[in-house]
């Protein structure tokens, strides 16, 4: 259940005491786009992954990490949350699709913002999309990170506190497979490819179409195995970037002060993978690096582990790894570090609206079987999306499908889909044999049934909600909702001058700044010298921000 807390009070309840001298580790999460465990330290034969595997050598693998959605921003969200897209209105790719911004729950809090509070320095890039804010830098909420956009990371920080860094890596984006130069048709679409092009001028290939081995749900034609390769070419660049960022660390002294986290927003960006609920869509890899002396005593480098791990798990870990205690209203557990939890039996996953095509879909999976729930059963998996068209496997798929030249597996993302699949993943790697239908697996068929009945009825999912109806319950009317101004109060004295500032709106963070300086956090009560000028603002998530109000802190002792 979410439990309401301001930011002061959780800041107070959470954050560890900070020495003299801050020894929590700095922790930079490296996040690949719509990739799956096509590097070589996964066991991926084809993959071209030098500085990932090293990495891998040096820290622990992760092999059944999951996100909880097949799509991006959905799964973003679930990431800087802690929650589950279907609870705080972010389920749907995506809401800027409809014009709105999700508004999650006024507990919830993106858990940047909640190191932020408790003392740490917070930086992303370009890339946001957590569909309470924009896709791209500067789009708010304003209180999650102390610098966002293409400069340089930890150099741009001023101060000597422990930082938490977020780096995108758009190299194996699905865009990055369109021909050239096709572009998608929406202006967003068109812009993003452009920012691939720009990015990635010039990269060589390293991997052949002859070299690559296809799922049985593609016809082997030259042009699909062309697409795959250049999925494995861009992951080889995307290494390249890992190894160049992991470089700055280490010439910046840093490497043996940070936590080093790589993983990929979801799966891969093919056809039948990405935006689905197939393993292929939110299997993904991970790697954790402990620096010698931060690394725990039970984890020896190059090991491997095989714990169920969600997506939403990397907030609280971020946060215990920080000293900051999990809030009751996130979903995740501590999966790696002294603080572990016990693991965990399942993992759920959901899939709702793509684009302009309705949908909705949950599912649960145990460390073998997959149970996927459909609550349109009768359509089918394959849908037209002008983004996913682009591709030519995409292309080549319905080409053949439009012939009746798909057969077997390959035709069954074409077909209408049963109300319930089941998939033994040991044995059926790509699910294409659905065993829910078999008399002899109805016992396992109980149990997933049962688990994701359970799981839930102890939450909301707003996936029952039509999203008009959503739309309308977070912003009225269709407009999005302003926050109000917060107050300022100098609490002054002959000793000091202290500033308080509060929240109008509920479960609105807030930020102020000194002269006219970087805008900051505010979690608690703070001194300022008389002549100082304070301006302070709120933020809702998923609102538009407040105006900014001013105070002068005045000379009471003049």
């Amino acid at each position: 259940m979410l439990l309401a807390a301001p930011l002061a009070v959780l800041a107070a309840e959470t954050a560890s005491p900070t020495p003299a001298t801050d020894r929590r580790p700095n922790i930079l999460l490296l996040l690949a786009e719509d990739l799956g465990p096509r590097v070589a330290a996964f066991g991926d034969s084809v993959a071209v992954t030098p500085r990932l595997d090293r990495l891998a050598q040096e820290g622990t693998r992760y092999t059944r990490v999951f996100t909880t959605s097949g799509v991006c921003a959905p799964s973003r969200a679930a990431l800087l949350t802690g929650v589950h897209a279907i609870s705080t209105g972010s389920h749907h790719m995506r809401t800027s699709n409809r014009g709105y911004r999700s508004v999650p729950p006024r507990e919830v809090k993106a858990f940047p913002e909640l190191l932020r509070a408790a003392g740490y320095a917070t930086f992303t890039d370009f890339k946001l999309d957590y569909q309470f804010s924009g896709i791209t830098a500067g789009s708010g909420p304003f209180t999650i990170w102390d610098k966002d956009g293409f400069a340089a990371p930890w150099r741009e920080l001023a101060d000597d506190r422990p930082f938490f860094g977020l780096i995108n890596f758009f190299e194996t984006h699905e865009s990055g497979i369109f021909p050239r130069p096709a572009l998608p048709r929406s202006a967003a679409h068109a812009y993003m490819q452009l920012l691939h092009l720009y990015l990635h001028r010039g990269h060589d290939d390293v991997v052949g179409p002859q070299d690559v081995s296809l799922p049985p749900y593609y016809p082997d034609t030259p042009l699909v195995r062309a697409d795959v390769a250049r999925h494995y070419n861009n992951v080889h660049r995307m290494d390249e970037r890992v190894g160049e960022m992991l470089d700055q660390l280490e010439a910046d002294g840093l490497m043996d002060s940070t936590v080093v986290i790589w993983t990929s927003d979801h799966g891969d960006g093919l056809p039948r993978a990405k935006r689905e609920l197939f393993d292929s869509g939110i299997h993904v890899p991970m790697i954790i690096r402990w620096p010698p002396s931060l690394r725990p005593l039970d984890v020896e480098p190059g090991a491997e582990n095989d714990r169920l791990v969600s997506f939403v798990d990397l907030a609280p870990t971020i946060l215990a790894l920080a000293g900051v205690r999990t809030p009751a209203w996130m979903d995740g557990r501590v999966f790696a570090g002294p603080q572990a939890a016990p693991k965990r039996r399942y993992v759920f996953a959901a899939k709702d609206r793509i684009d302009d095509v309705p949908d909705r879909q949950r599912s649960v999976r145990d460390a073998r079987y997959k149970y996927i729930r459909s609550y349109l059963p009768g359509t089918p998996g394959a849908v037209h999306t002008p983004w996913r068209d682009v591709q030519d496997t995409m292309r080549e798929l319905w080409a053949h499908h439009a012939r009746g030249e798909l057969g077997g597996a390959a035709a069954l993302w074409f077909e209408p889909r049963r109300a319930e699949s089941l998939y033994d993943t040991w044995n059926d790697p790509h699910e294409v044999r659905n065993l829910a239908p078999d008399p002899d697996h109805e016992p396992m068929l109980e149990r997933l049934r049962g688990a994701l009945d359970a799981w839930l009825a102890e939450r909301v999912d707003l996936g029952a909600v039509p999203e008009d109806k959503m739309i309308a319950q977070m912003w009225p009317d269709g407009e999005q909702p302003v926050t109000g101004k917060p107050t300022i109060e100098i609490l002054g004295d002959e000793a000091a001058h202290r500033v308080r500032i509060s929240a109008t709106t509920p479960g609105s963070s807030l930020g102020y700044r000194l002269d006219g300086g970087d805008w900051r956090l505010y979690s608690e009560v703070f001194e300022a010298s008389p002549g100082t000028r304070i301006d302070a603002k709120a933020v809702r998530y998923g609102w538009a921000e407040s105006r900014s109000v001013r105070a002068l802190v005045e000379d009471t002792n003049p």
